[in-house]
């Protein structure tokens, strides 16, 4: 394990590019989202309470993001059939992006050491994005909490 923590971004950065595999194998990079604003949040594994707790009350305000001009991406390391899955069966109305080799997550910055019960491990740190049309970073939430993070996200986006 390395010691090194990922770079953090800011408000004002470029967003990273990327390309990831969404829940019905298909290819999806940034390329095909230029001119969109976008809520990128990076989620550890489908089906664990906290992802799907934050996973719902993304698809709960869901509507509001989108009259806001927002789509919603969410990203964790699960393979596609497991990202169907949870989707299917929480009816997510967005697409998720498996990241298993985390290269969109070190990206992002959402990649590094965590510490549990003072235990420390490389892993998955739950964060969230939103990106304006011209591909700027507007808000970056580092190490957030899973419930009632989707709302704070809705009022920092105007949703």
């Amino acid at each position: 394990m390395t010691s090194s923590t990922p770079p953090r971004l800011e408000a004002g950065d470029r967003a990273p590019t990327f390309e990831a595999t969404d829940q019905t194998g298909t290819t999806r990079s940034s390329e095909e989202f230029s001119g969109s604003k976008l809520v990128i949040y990076f989620y550890p594994r489908a089906f664990t309470p906290g992802c799907t707790t934050e996973s719902c009350d993304f698809r709960d305000r869901h509507g509001t993001f989108l009259e806001r001009g927002y789509t919603i991406l969410g990203v964790s390391p699960d393979a596609p059939d497991k990202l169907a899955e949870f989707r299917d069966e929480y009816e997510l109305p967005f697409d998720l992006l498996s990241d298993p080799n985390h290269v969109m997550a070190e990206a992002f910055g959402a990649w590094g050491i965590k510490k549990n019960y003072g235990r420390e491990y490389e892993g998955l740190i739950r964060s969230t994005f939103l990106i304006d049309a011209d591909g700027l970073i507007e808000e970056v939430f580092y190490n957030v909490r899973a419930k009632g993070h989707a709302e704070r996200i809705a009022s920092t986006a105007g949703a």
